[in-house]
């Protein structure tokens, strides 16, 4: 009896199993969405760094409000090229796993060279628990401001679309692009909606 209820169990596992191993035809919908999702934010930071390419590399260079950085202007092409090119590739899907290298590498610059001392949060909030001491100050400031325009301001028109915050700027965004071009670097461009797929669909084809 009690052999017979283990092996319907299994079988009921196996059956949901294979459904979900079904699924695995359209396994190119993830990275596609994943490169969607991407290329128009890297396609908006390269085009600023470029249209405003010698304040760009002022602060790549400046050691006192800036990162500091040897050879300035090479970095902030190098930077822009980066972020515009890849943000193309992602698009069409062609040489993504090559691409995503330097795009993590730009991401981990920013993380740690950039954001790391505001801690975490991209946006200030006191009741993340993810929240440090910068936050909960910045706490006080975000009240006063909104004091400030409730008596003020049309403080319904002013928040009409969107809450007043204050901007941490920590490494959360930086770091979630990374594990995002992380997948794609092992997962590829996808199958179907992608140029890599065809190019290994003629030319990489083992025998």
């Amino acid at each position: 009896m009690g052999g017979n209820m283990a092996n319907a169990v299994v079988n009921l596992i196996n059956r949901f199993q294979d459904i979900l191993d079904s699924t695995r035809v359209a396994d190119g919908l993830a990275p596609l969405l994943l490169r969607l999702y991407l290329a128009p934010v890297f396609l908006q930071a390269g085009w600023n760094k470029l249209s405003h390419f010698e304040d760009t590399a002022a602060w790549f260079g400046n050691p006192d409000w800036g990162l500091g950085l040897p050879m300035p202007e090479v970095m902030a092409a190098l930077a822009a090229g980066t972020e515009f090119l890849g943000g193309i590739l992602l698009i069409v899907g062609f040489a993504v796993r090559w691409i995503s290298i330097p795009l993590m590498v730009t991401m981990l610059v920013a993380a740690f060279a950039v954001h790391w001392e505001n801690g975490w949060l991209a946006i200030s909030d006191g009741s993340s628990w993810l929240a440090g001491e910068r936050v909960m100050e910045a706490q006080e400031r975000l009240a006063a401001a909104k004091s400030i325009l409730e008596q003020h301001g049309n403080y319904s028109w002013l928040t009409g679309r969107g809450s007043v915050v204050i901007l941490n700027n920590g490494i959360e965004f930086a770091i979630t692009y990374f594990v995002m071009l992380l997948s794609l670097f092992f997962t590829g461009a996808g199958r179907w909606v992608s140029v890599d797929h065809f190019i290994t669909k003629c030319f990489r084809q083992k025998g």
